[in-house]
């Protein structure tokens, strides 16, 4: 599936960027510490290569286990009426993505689910974190989910 979700037209007021970037950094640190949770939530640090600039990019996300070497991130921006910048680095470039998790950093591919397989999926996220049924209250795009799955080893 592509990524392909448009801005909405309305959505929550996010913090200023550098108010983000510091908590984004706490975060970070604490994720790379080994903390279980941040802010209630599994979360793990997600490796991108910037859509525009092709430099690493890291940021915190929550995430959701989705079965072995599978895992559930949403591109909600709690709620903002634009996607995450995160969102455009993976679509750019989906199959150069890393992980930080447990102390182990991780190489996955990003894949957008859509259709029924986003309607599982969101079912499970919601079920388990109705803080995210709230942020999609609060805007008119529908929240990105994203299935992030450990990419093989290339044989040497």
């Amino acid at each position: 599936m592509s990524f392909n979700t448009p801005h909405g037209t309305r959505g929550a007021r996010l913090p200023s960027k550098r108010l983000m970037n510091w908590i984004n950094a706490w975060n970070m640190k604490r994720i790379r510490g080994k903390a279980t949770k941040v802010m209630g939530f599994p979360s793990l640090v997600l490796t991108t290569v910037g859509a525009k600039s092709g430099t690493p990019r890291h940021t915190p996300v929550a995430y959701f286990p989705d079965g072995t070497d599978s895992w559930l991130i949403v591109a909600s921006a709690a709620g903002a009426a634009k996607n995450p910048d995160w969102y455009y680095n993976l679509r750019a470039h989906p199959d150069n993505v890393q992980i930080q998790i447990a102390g182990q950093t991780i190489a996955v591919s990003a894949e957008q689910l859509s259709g029924n397989a986003r309607q599982l999926a969101w079912r499970h996220i919601t079920s388990t974190a109705k803080r995210f049924a709230n942020y999609e209250q609060k805007t008119d795009r529908e929240l990105p989910v994203i299935r992030l799955r450990t990419r093989p080893n290339p044989k040497p």
